[in-house]
C-alpha cells in the first residue's frame, strides 16, 4: 500500500546516531522496494501518463487515503540489467561510422564475402565497444549507488548536528524544536541560492503540548496538485475535532521541499508529494546531448569517404567487365576498401577530448575550472556569440550602499557621517538633547530618522549568531536575555543581497537589527537601547509585484505602520504625488546603482482589523487565491508617504573590462541578458566597456503592437555601428511579428543589451541565434535563472558565484571568475580545435593511404579482390605501429599561450572553420593518393622474384612514411612526441622477428631491402617537405609570422 503513514521508531533498530531517539515520532513516506518485475516495467512503460491531482492527506489515518501516489524513490539510472547492453549498443550504432563497421564485420561470416581473418575486423570494433561499455557501466554503477543510498533512507532526524542531511520528500512543516516556531533551510540544490530561507510551522500543530498529540488530533492537509513553480504553494490545514473547526491557509512559507537542507533546529512534517511528483523532480529536465560542430563536419567527411569507397568499388567491378557474380565482387571490394573509413577515428578523437579536458583543469592560470562535458572542448574555439548574465557574472553580486536621496537632499559615501549624527540626535535621551535647531534642520533630521527607521524595519533579513546556531539543540531553554547580541558574532541572512546591504548600512549609521523571529524584531539605538516592533503581517517580494511590505506595531507607542519598498516602476503609482522620484531614479541608474523606493503609511487599529479579516479570508480561498490576496493588499497600497530613494552598487568582477575587450577583438559578439532595469543595464554595459566609448547606443523604445514595432525597427535600421538596448517586453512584441527582421538587424550590432529578461526569454534568444545564423553560441551565467540559457547554448559556461552552484553544475564548463573565459577560449579553445582538426584528418589519411595501395595492387593483379595485407599487419598498422605518434598530435600547438592572448585576432580564423574543410580534406586525399601510389608502384618495380618481398618493402616504407608525416604535421615539438616516434619505430623493428608468416627474415636483413625501402620512403615524403618549406617561405600562415 502506498500511503502517508505514522510509525514509531522500533527499539533496537536505530542507526548509531539515532539510538537516543527511539521515542521520537516522524511522519514519513514508506518507499516501495527498488526492484520491479519485468511485467511491471512493461506496464509502466506502456500506460499513459498519470494525471496530477489535488490531494487530501490525513494525519495518522493512512486508511482514509483513497488515491495511490508514486513511490518515494529517486531513479537517475539510464538503464537496468535488461536494457543496459541493448541501450548502449543503440547509442553507439546510431552513428554512421560504427554502424558501417558493424555491417562490414558481420559480412565476414559469409564465406563468399570473407576477405581476411575475422579478428582484423572484429577486434577494433570490439575494442571501441568495450571501452564505451566500461565507461557507461562505471557511470551507471555510480548512479545506482547514489540512488540506493538516497532511497534506503527510510527516515531521518534532521537537526543541526546532521547539517548535510537533505529532506527526502516534499512536506508541510508541522512542528519544530525552535521556540520561535520557525527554522531556516538552504535551497542551493533547488534554485541555486545559498542564502538561508525562513520557514514557518503550522500554528495549530506547533501549539500542541506534546509531540504525541500530533497523532491524536483529527486533522488533514488539503494540497494543490503538483506543479513546477518552486516559489509558490496553495493549500489549507484543517483540524476537525474542535469547535469551531480550525482552518489555516498554507503557503510557500509552510513547505519543506525535497533536496533542501535544514540549517537550524529539528523539523517534523507530513509528506504531500513523493517521487516524480516532487518539485525538484518536476523541475529536472534532461539537458540535450550536445554534439560539437567539428564532430558534425567529420561525420559529413566520413559519408563522403563512404561514397568514394562505393564509387571505387564500382569502378573496379566495371573494369572487370561485370563478369561472373559481379554483385558479390562489388561487396568484396567494398569490404576490401573499408579501411578508407578508419574505425580508430572516433577512439582517437574521444581520447583527445579527454586529454584537452585534463589540460584545462590542470591549467594553473585558471584554477578551479571544471570540465563537465568532455565531448565539446573544440566548441570553445568556434564561438561567434557570447550571451552573458549581468548580476554575479559581469558584476560581483556584492552590494554596497552608495546613495540616500530624500527628495531635496542627497547623501553619498562622503556624507554618511551627517546621517549618523542625525540618528544619534534623534535617539538621544531628553536630557541630552542639543539646543533647538532651525526648523529646516529639524525637518531634515526628522526625515532622515523616518527613512533610516523604515529601511531598518522593511526587509526579510534575520541576524544569526554563531553561539545561538551551534547551541540550538544544546540549550533549548535559553532566553533572549541570555543571547549574545554583540557585533562580533552576528551575521545577516536573507534571500536578497540588496536587503543585507541596506541593513548593514543602517547598522553603520547607528540603528542595528539585533534580533528577529516570526512575531517581532528588535533594533538597537546608538545609545544601546533595544526597541521592539511586533510583526503583524509581511508581504514577501515577488517578481510580479516587484515590491515587499511589512506591517509592524511599535511596542512603546502601539502605533501601527505599513512600510513598503520596491522598484520605481511598481512604487510610482503607489506613493503620493511628487516631482523628483522619476528623475532621481534615472540619475542613479545612470551611475550604475540599483534603486529601491521606500514608503510608509500609518494605520489606525480599526483600519488594520478590517484589513486583517479580509486578508485572512482571502488566504483561505482555494481558487484564485493569489489574485484575491493581491487585491486585498492593494487596498492598502494607496497614497503612501514617500520617504526616500536608496542606491546600492553592484561592483564589477575583477578584470571584466580587459576580458570583454579581448573577446571583442577576437571577433566575438557579446550580448548581455539581464533581468535588471534598462538604465542600470545600460550603465553597466558602459562601465564594463561592453559598449566602447566611441559607439552610439540605440535604446529601443517600448512597443506594444505590430505598428509600433514596425516603426521602431525602421528607425533602428537607419542606424549604423551602434549598440542596441531593448527591454524584454519590446523584444517579445518584435519576435511575435518581425522575428527574422529583428534578428537580422540585431546580429549586425557590435553589442546587444536585453534588459528585464525572464529565464525563458534568455533561452529563446539563444535558440533564435542558432536558427538564424548557424553560428556557435556560448552562454555564461552564475544563477539558477541562467540554467535554461546555459543548457540551450552550444557551449554553456557556469560561474560558481554567490547565487550558488546550480548554473555551474548545469554547465559544460565551470569557472570561478569571469576573467578566466579569456584564456579558456583564446588558448584552450584555439588549441583544442586546431589539434582535433589535425588529428581527425591525419587518421583519415592513414586509412586512405592504405586503401590507395590496395586499389593499385588490385588493379595490377587483374582487379582481383584479394587483400594486400592480412591478419596482424592490418591490426598493428592502426594500433602499436602508428597509434602513439598520431595521438601525440594532441600536444601540438601553432602559437604559444602568451601569443594567443596578445593577438586575439587569431581567434577570428578559427570561426571560419578553415582548419577542417572540404579544401583541406581534398589536400589530404591528394597526399594519400600520391603516397599510396608511390609506395605500391615503387615496391612492385623494385621487388625481386617473390610476392612476399613486395609486402615487406611496401609495408615497411608505409610505416616510415606515416612516422615522417607526423613529423611534417607537427608545428611545435614536445618531448613526448619524440618518445612516441621512437617507441613506435622500436615496436615495429622488434616485431619483425616474429612476423615469419608475412616477411622473409633472410631478405629484410639485407642491404638491398634497406636501400629500396629508403628510396621509396624518400620519394613519397621529400616532395611534401619541399612544398611545406616553400609555402612557409612565400605564403606563411598568420601564426608562423607571429612565431618568427
Amino acid at each position: 500500500v502506498r500511503c502517508a503513514c505514522v510509525l514509531r521508531h522500533p527499539p533496537g533498530t536505530a542507526s548509531a546516531y539515532d539510538m537516543n531517539l527511539s521515542n521520537h515520532w516522524m511522519i514519513f513516506f514508506l518507499p516501495w522496494s527498488l526492484s520491479r518485475s519485468c511485467c511491471e516495467c512493461l506496464v509502466h512503460t506502456c500506460r499513459r501518463k498519470k494525471e496530477l491531482k489535488v490531494r487530501t492527506v490525513w494525519l495518522g489515518h493512512p486508511e482514509k487515503c483513497e488515491e495511490k501516489y508514486p513511490k518515494n524513490a529517486i531513479k537517475n539510472q539510464k538503464y537496468n540489467i535488461v536494457t543496459f547492453v541493448p541501450g548502449v549498443l543503440y547509442q553507439q550504432f546510431k552513428f554512421f561510422l560504427n554502424l558501417y563497421f558493424l555491417v562490414v564485420a558481420c559480412s565476414q561470416f559469409v564465406p563468399s564475402l570473407k576477405i581476411g581473418y575475422l579478428y582484423t575486423y572484429w577486434a577494433p570494433l570490439g575494442f571501441v565497444l568495450a571501452v564505451t561499455m566500461v565507461r557507461e557501466a562505471v557511470d551507471e554503477v555510480r548512479r545506482c549507488r547514489r540512488d540506493k543510498e538516497m532511497n534506503s533512507q527510510l527516515y531521518s532526524k534532521l537537526t543541526s548536528r546532521w547539517i548535510n542531511q537533505r529532506i527526502p520528500a516534499d512536506m508541510i512543516f508541522l512542528r519544530t524544536s525552535e521556540k520561535t516556531g520557525s527554522c531556516f533551510i538552504r535551497t542551493d540544490q533547488l534554485d541555486g541560492e545559498t542564502d538561508w530561507k525562513l520557514r514557518i510551522t503550522v500554528a495549530c500543530t506547533q501549539r500542541l503540548p506534546a509531540l504525541g498529540d500530533l497523532f491524536s488530533v483529527s486533522a488533514y492537509v488539503y494540497a494543490q496538485k503538483p506543479q513546477l513553480d518552486i516559489h509558490s504553494f496553495e493549500g489549507n490545514f484543517t483540524r476537525e475535532d474542535c469547535d469551531p473547526p480550525i482552518h489555516e491557509s498554507l503557503s510557500i512559507e509552510n513547505t519543506l521541499w525535497a533536496s533542501t537542507v535544514v540549517a537550524s533546529g529539528t523539523v517534523i512534517g507530513v509528506v504531500i508529494y513523493t517521487g516524480k511528483e516532487m518539485r525538484s523532480v518536476l523541475n529536472t529536465s534532461q539537458s540535450k546531448n550536445k554534439v560539437g560542430l567539428l564532430d558534425l563536419e567529420l561525420n559529413r567527411l566520413t559519408k563522403a569517404l563512404f561514397l568514394a569507397q562505393v564509387v571505387l568499388s564500382v569502378v573496379m567491378v566495371a573494369l572487370q567487365g561485370f563478369l561472373g557474380p559481379w554483385f558479390r565482387n562489388l561487396f568484396r571490394f567494398v569490404v576490401l576498401f573499408s579501411y578508407i573509413i578508419p574505425i580508430s577515428l572516433r577512439v582517437n578523437l574521444d581520447m583527445g577530448k579527454s586529454a584537452y579536458g585534463w589540460m584545462i583543469m590542470k591549467d594553473e592560470n585558471i584554477p578551479g575550472t571544471v570540465v563537465r562535458t568532455s565531448t565539446i572542448p573544440e566548441e570553445l574555439g568556434r564561438l561567434v556569440y557570447l550571451l552573458t548574465d549581468k548580476t554575479g557574472t559581469l558584476t560581483q553580486n556584492e552590494m554596497v550602499f552608495k546613495r540616500l536621496h530624500l527628495g531635496t537632499v542627497s547623501y553619498g559615501m562622503d556624507t554618511m557621517d551627517e546621517i549618523q549624527s542625525h540618528i544619534i540626535q534623534s535617539y538621544a535621551q531628553v536630557q541630552f538633547l542639543p539646543p533647538p535647531a532651525p526648523k529646516v534642520r529639524k525637518s531634515v533630521s526628522s526625515r532622515i530618522h523616518k527613512a533610516v527607521k523604515a529601511i531598518a524595519l522593511c526587509h526579510n533579513v534575520t541576524p544569526v549568531y554563531e553561539s545561538r546556531v551551534n547551541g540550538a539543540s544544546a540549550e533549548p531553554e535559553s532566553t533572549e536575555a541570555d543571547q549574545d547580541f554583540s557585533d562580533d558574532n552576528r551575521t545577516y541572512q536573507a534571500s536578497s543581497p540588496d536587503d543585507v546591504a541596506l541593513v548593514r548600512w543602517t547598522e553603520s549609521v547607528g540603528l542595528t537589527l539585533v534580533n528577529r523571529d516570526l512575531t517581532s524584531l528588535q533594533l538597537k539605538t546608538p545609545a544601546g537601547h533595544i526597541l521592539t516592533y511586533y510583526i503583524l503581517q509581511i508581504f514577501p517580494f515577488t517578481s510580479e509585484s516587484k515590491r515587499m511590505g511589512i506591517i509592524v506595531r511599535e511596542e512603546a507607542t502601539g502605533d501601527i505602520t505599513f512600510y513598503m519598498k520596491g522598484a520605481d516602476v511598481a512604487m510610482a503609482s503607489i506613493v503620493q504625488y511628487n516631482d523628483w522620484l522619476e528623475e532621481e531614479c534615472g540619475n542613479m541608474a545612470r551611475e550604475g546603482l540599483r534603486t529601491l523606493v521606500v514608503a510608509k503609511k500609518a494605520l489606525t487599529e480599526e483600519q488594520y482589523q478590517d484589513f486583517e479579516s479580509r486578508y485572512n479570508q482571502a488566504k483561505l480561498s482555494v481558487h484564485d487565491r493569489a489574485l484575491k490576496v493581491a487585491a486585498v493588499v492593494e487596498s492598502l497600497e494607496r497614497e503612501m508617504e514617500l520617504l526616500c530613494l536608496t542606491g546600492v552598487e553592484d561592483q564589477l568582477q575583477a578584470d571584466v573590462r580587459p576580458t570583454l575587450e579581448l573577446l571583442r577583438n577576437a571577433g566575438i559578439k557579446i550580448w548581455m541578458l539581464t533581468g535588471d532595469k534598462l538604465e542600470t543595464a545600460t550603465c553597466i554595459a558602459k562601465s564594463s566597456h561592453l559598449v566602447s566609448r566611441n559607439q552610439d547606443i540605440h535604446v529601443f523604445k517600448p512597443v506594444s503592437n505590430r505598428g509600433e514595432a514596425h516603426l521602431e525597427l525602421n528607425a533602428f535600421r537607419r542606424k549604423h555601428d551602434c549598440a542596441l538596448v531593448i527591454s524584454g517586453d519590446s523584444l517579445e512584441v518584435c519576435l511575435r511579428y518581425y522575428e527574422h527582421e529583428f534578428v537580422e538587424l540585431a546580429c549586425q550590432c557590435p553589442a546587444v543589451v536585453c534588459c528585464r529578461c525572464s529565464p525563458t526569454q534568455k533561452a529563446q534568444i539563444v535558440r533564435l541565434l542558432q536558427q538564424h545564423t548557424d553560428n556557435r553560441t556560448c552562454a555564461i551565467g552564475d544563477g539558477g535563472n541562467d540554467v535554461s540559457m546555459i543548457q540551450a547554448a552550444d557551449c554553456g559556461i557556469g560561474i560558481e558565484g554567490k547565487e550558488g552552484k546550480q548554473a555551474s553544475l548545469a554547465a559544460d564548463f565551470s569557472i570561478t571568475q569571469f576573467k578566466h573565459i579569456g584564456r579558456l577560449l583564446m588558448v584552450h579553445g584555439h588549441n583544442s580545435y586546431k589539434r582535433s582538426a589535425a588529428l581527425g584528418q591525419f587518421v583519415m589519411h592513414r586509412g586512405m593511404i592504405i586503401s590507395t595501395m590496395q586499389a593499385v595492387f588490385s588493379s595490377i593483379f587483374y582487379f582481383a579482390s584479394v587483400p594486400l595485407y592480412q591478419g596482424f599487419l592490418m591490426v598493428g598498422y592502426a594500433t602499436i605501429y602508428t597509434m602513439f605518434p598520431v595521438f601525440s598530435l594532441v600536444l601540438d600547438q601553432d602559437v604559444k599561450p602568451e601569443m594567443a592572448l596578445l593577438y586575439p585576432e587569431l581567434y577570428k580564423d578559427l570561426t571560419k572553420g578553415r582548419s577542417l574543410s572540404f579544401k583541406t580534406f581534398l589536400i589530404w586525399v591528394l597526399i594519400s593518393v600520391y603516397q599510396g601510389g608511390i609506395l605500391m608502384y615503387g615496391a612492385l618495380v623494385l621487388f625481386d622474384q617473390e610476392f612476399v618481398h613486395v609486402v615487406a618493402i611496401s609495408f615497411t616504407a608505409l610505416i616510415l612514411t606515416e612516422l615522417l608525416m607526423v613529423a611534417l604535421t607537427v608545428r611545435t615539438w614536445h618531448w613526448l612526441m619524440v618518445v612516441a616516434e621512437l617507441i613506435s619505430l622500436g615496436c615495429y623493428l622488434a616485431s619483425l622477428a616474429f612476423l615469419n608468416e608475412y616477411f622473409d627474415l633472410s631478405f629484410i636483413t639485407t642491404w638491398v631491402f634497406l636501400w629500396k625501402v629508403c628510396v621509396i620512403t624518400l620519394v613519397s615524403c621529400l616532395p611534401l617537405y619541399i612544398i611545406k618549406y616553400l609555402k612557409r617561405k612565400f605564403s606563411p600562415p598568420s601564426y608562423s609570422k607571429l612565431s618568427s
